[in-house]
C-alpha cells in the first residue's frame, strides 16, 4: 500500500467533484510569503510530504497566519518540527492554503474485509477526537442514507446554526457523501480515505486536508 501525494489526492477530489481549498506549493519561506500574498490573508501553512501522515500531531500545520512575517516564522517552525519527528522524510515543500470557513466535519472510509468499503461521517476537531461523534454506512449509499448519517450524530444541531452562524448547506454535504460513496464503490484500489477537515458553510463544502491510501 502507498499514500497518494497531496497533489494526487487533490486531483482525485476534483475528479470526484469535491471542492478543494485553493493553495500553492512553496519551496522556500520567501516563496511561501509571496504565495500567501496572492491568496490573501489569513492563510494556513502545512508541510507537503508523503512520509508525514499526521501533520497536526507534530506541529506541521500552522493556521491563522495574518502577514508575511507570520508565514516565514511558521515555515521555520514547521521545518524544525518535521525534522525532529521525521528526520528522514522527503519534504516536497510547504502548502500555502486559503483559510476555509464554516463547520468542521470529517469524512473517512476504509475497506472492511467482511463488508467492503465503509463510509464514516462526523464533526471534526475535538468532536471526533474526544467524543467519537461519528456515523457509519456500508457503501454504496443513497440520498436517504446520507441524510441519516448527518442527522444521527449527536452534534447535528450545531450544523443547523449556532451563536449567530448561518446553517450549513446540508444538501451540499449530502451530495459530497454520495459522490464519495459512488466513487469508492467504483474504485476498489482505495484502502483508506480521510478528509479532515471538510468545511461546510451556507455556500457549500470545501476539502482542506485529504489523505488517501491505495493498494
Amino acid at each position: 500500500m502507498g499514500k497518494l501525494s497531496d497533489k494526487e489526492a487533490e486531483a482525485l477530489m476534483k475528479k470526484w467533484g469535491i471542492p478543494v481549498a485553493m493553495h500553492y506549493l512553496a519551496k522556500s519561506e520567501n516563496e511561501a510569503a509571496d504565495s500567501a500574498k496572492k491568496l490573501g490573508f489569513p492563510v494556513v501553512l502545512k508541510v507537503s510530504s508523503e512520509q508525514v501522515l499526521h501533520k497536526t500531531d507534530i506541529g506541521a500545520v500552522q493556521a491563522g497566519l495574518h502577514n508575511p512575517l507570520d508565514v516565514i516564522q511558521a515555515y521555520r517552525q514547521i521545518m524544525k518540527n518535521v525534522r525532529k519527528h521525521y528526520p528522514k522524510a522527503r519534504i516536497d515543500g510547504m502548502m500555502v492554503q486559503e483559510m476555509a470557513s464554516g463547520y468542521e466535519t470529517i469524512v473517512g472510509a476504509k475497506q472492511d474485509p467482511q463488508f467492503g468499503p465503509v463510509l464514516m461521517f462526523g464533526l471534526g476537531g475535538i468532536f471526533v477526537e474526544f467524543l467519537k461523534d461519528v456515523t457509519f454506512r456500508i457503501v454504496p449509499i443513497e440520498r436517504r442514507d446520507a441524510r441519516e448519517m448527518i442527522s444521527e450524530i449527536r452534534g447535528y444541531k450545531i450544523l443547523t446554526g449556532v451563536r449567530g452562524m448561518k446553517p450549513a448547506n446540508l444538501k451540499a454535504l449530502e451530495d459530497s457523501l454520495i459522490k464519495i460513496s459512488d466513487n469508492l464503490w467504483k474504485t476498489k484500489r482505495i484502502k483508506e480515505l480521510d478528509i479532515n477537515p471538510l468545511f461546510v458553510n451556507e455556500n457549500g463544502v470545501k476539502a482542506v486536508d485529504v489523505r488517501v491510501i491505495v493498494g
